[in-house]
């Protein structure tokens, strides 16, 4: 596991990000490069900092309003809840995990997986080689992890499949932050190959934007901020758990507010940007519907 103080050795050219490689998961390596320094980490990733290194990258989200100051806090509270999510899945029998549109996702690496956990990573290739670089030949936490290198918006089924993934057994599948920045086609064309490859007793967790939040005073700057790099979150949901029915899901929305570490963490941005603005999004999980 790589030292998150150890010196970084000078690039033998200057460093740059790989094609495919979007916004929203530099942003959250840089929360988790962030969060790993604190003294009681909600999400340790020591492998965060090095990927910022290794892309060269410095920043954050264009602008500088209060949903930008939220930010890193809000993907650091997502990303705990999805670990808690797929852990609690993979030891009620979901020993395949994926996660499509993986980014620079170390949940193979620093996760505390039970036995047999087979995960992978959907993702492009230029991508994956950029992380294999970074991660170094680190060890998994996990059974077995299986790469996959395709765009989650094309034919990423056959091989899924093709690298090992098992359409009879029960999965648990991730889609943490892609989504929302695809068409809503191209996510109802992904969530029905998601639906034909899943088992009975598989699960899924997802975060969309919740549609009835976008148009207030504090988001709707954010969000125009933004669309001027080509970031628009362009999924939105009113009633995510009505969409994921019909597509054959039983969903349930999270209550952040039930939820100690995601109070300890955003309650004091409550004052300035309001409880409507602090669920401008969903953090949606839930399970196959019936017998397939």
């Amino acid at each position: 596991m790589p030292e998150a103080t150890r010196p970084q050795s000078p690039p033998a050219s200057a460093p740059r990000a790989p094609d495919g490689l979007s916004h929203a998961a530099l942003w959250t390596a840089a929360a988790h490069a962030a969060e790993y320094l604190r003294s009681a980490p909600f999400v340790r990733d020591p492998w965060a900092a090095d990927f910022l290194h290794a892309a060269g990258f410095r920043g954050g989200p264009p602008g500088d309003g209060p949903m930008q100051r939220l930010l890193p806090d809000w993907q650091v509270v997502r990303s705990r809840f999805f670990d808690d999510h797929l852990l609690t899945a993979a030891r009620s029998g979901c020993r395949q995990v994926v996660v499509l549109g993986a980014g620079l996702d170390t949940r193979a690496f620093r996760l505390d997986w039970p036995t047999g956990v087979h995960l992978f990573e959907v993702e492009v290739p230029a991508v994956l080689a950029f992380k294999e670089r970074v991660l170094d030949c680190s060890p998994v936490t996990c059974g077995r992890r299986s790469t996959v290198g395709a765009d989650v918006t094309g034919s990423w089924g056959e091989r899924l499949v093709a690298a090992g993934f098992d359409p009879g057994r029960p999965t648990a599948w991730l889609c943490e932050a892609p989504l929302y920045f695809l068409q809503p086609a191209q996510v109802a064309a992904i969530v029905a190959t998601m639906t034909e490859l899943s088992a009975e007793g598989s699960t899924f967790g997802a975060e969309c934007v919740n549609a009835r939040a976008v148009a207030s005073p504090l988001v709707a700057p954010f969000l125009e901020a933004l669309s001027t790099i080509g970031a628009a979150w362009n999924w939105q949901l009113a009633d995510p758990e009505g969409w994921w029915a019909e597509r054959g899901w039983d969903a349930r929305v999270a209550d952040l507010f039930t939820l100690p570490y995601a109070m300890e963490r955003l309650s004091l941005y409550l004052p300035l940007v309001g409880e409507a603005a602090a669920k401008c999004a969903f953090l949606t999980t839930g399970t196959l519907r019936g017998t397939r």
